[in-house]
């Protein structure tokens, strides 16, 4: 039986904002992993982070899905891994209620990676997106910059 990592969250930002952070590229980069990602249904793109034992550190992904400001899911291949990652969004008041899900991890190789990834995704849904959303301004993603130098 494939396992599933699953995590639900309460944001206190619209769905548009939690959206636009899920499928802006450089949202993306800043909360996840740097990536050439587009937001087009069959459109193939890559995750590249720091090379780990057993993972040369590239995802390979493909959009599965996509319905703004619904649902996303992507294919997430990479370190002996085949699953899907999905993201569905619904208004909760002024907030946003996220369910986030990385499913078809088979095996033990499967097993072990799901609780690697389990801790990751944990602070990546508590922490890195909803900061993210948080710098979503009409629609458009305001990626932090540093102070100028006094």
């Amino acid at each position: 039986m494939a396992k599933t990592i699953r995590f639900e969250a309460l944001y206190p930002h619209t769905p548009d904002q939690v959206w636009t952070a899920l499928t802006d590229p450089q949202a993306l980069a800043d909360w996840l992993m740097p990536n050439d990602f587009v937001p087009e249904v069959g459109r193939s793109f890559q995750f590249k982070t720091q090379p780990a034992p057993g993972f040369d550190g590239t995802v390979n992904c493909e959009v599965l899905e996509l319905d703004r400001p619904r649902r996303i899911a992507w294919r997430w291949k990479g370190g002996g891994i085949d699953t899907v990652v999905s993201f569905e969004l619904e208004a909760h008041g002024g907030s946003t209620r996220l369910v986030m899900q990385q499913s078809g991890f088979a095996g033990m190789r499967g097993m072990m990676i799901s609780k690697i990834l389990s801790g990751g995704w944990k602070r990546m849904i508590e922490e890195r997106l909803p900061a993210a959303a948080a710098r979503v301004t009409d629609g458009r993603y305001l990626r932090e910059t540093s102070a100028p130098a006094a």
